[in-house]
């Protein structure tokens, strides 16, 4: 699978999956325009990707709890392009801690703000970009908190909200976006193994039935999703919790 033609936005892209998507997807061609909190993670990671021989890679600063923040992302992005075609929402804190009360207010906030709130003002200020491409896909980074009675993680009772905002957004967005073409695919991962891209055993990770899911293994559901024939819509995928 190639994505020579594909423009991508990621969000939360300074780290952990969101380094991986961007590494990965830069590597099957696409042209990636990054964000993060902090620029200086998003051009580390544009850097890495730069030094693989991929030059069309563009950093940006992006919080996702400031809709300025979202807004100037998406203006700087329309500044270079005139569409987008795939936007990837994988940003959202992550807050442990099953305890209601072990969290402070402002972390409880920030938490679903990132998440919820985030998830929402970037697809709406991304959307008219998306809607100029002939094959606009909008991909959501839930979490296996996000479907209905899931209880197995540690996470804080503020990140199961964020996730269940964003599973009820994009369960509308899907519908409502058809008739405009606009896929809209949503992951529901429990906790997976993320291996450094560029490191020797991201090719030699263990894939097995009895091993834990792999980011190897999301990014090929993401990567299969989108290169689908428009009319297969991938609405959402499930994994099995080991």
């Amino acid at each position: 699978m190639r994505f020579d033609n594909h423009r991508v936005v990621i969000t939360a892209a300074g780290r952990d999956f969101g380094r991986t998507l961007a590494i990965r997807l830069a590597d099957h061609g696409a042209e990636v325009f990054l964000s993060a909190r902090s620029l200086a993670a998003t051009e580390r990671v544009r850097d890495e990707i730069r030094d693989r021989g991929h030059q069309r890679v563009h950093a940006y600063a992006c919080n996702l709890t400031d809709p300025a923040s979202i807004s100037d992302f998406a203006s700087s992005v329309a500044q270079h392009t005139d569409h987008v075609d795939l936007l990837i929402n994988n940003g959202s804190r992550y807050l442990e801690g099953p305890d209601l009360q072990s969290a402070s207010d402002a972390d409880v906030v920030d938490t679903i703000a990132s998440g919820a709130t985030g998830t929402v003002l970037t697809v709406k200020n991304f959307l008219p970009l998306l809607l100029n491409s002939d094959k606009p896909d909008v991909v959501t980074m839930i979490s296996a908190c996000g479907t209905a009675g899931h209880h197995r993680s540690d996470a804080h009772d503020a990140f199961y909200a964020a996730k269940s905002a964003q599973a009820g957004f994009t369960e509308i967005l899907s519908k409502r976006l058809r008739p405009q073409g606009v896929r809209v695919i949503s992951l529901y991962p429990p906790d997976f193994d993320n291996t450094d891209p560029l490191s020797e055993d991201w090719k030699s990770t263990a894939r097995e039935a009895k091993d834990a899911l792999t980011a190897q293994s999301l990014v090929e559901c993401i990567l299969f999703a989108v290169a689908q024939p428009r009319d297969c819509f991938i609405k959402a995928f499930h994994f099995e919790q080991v």
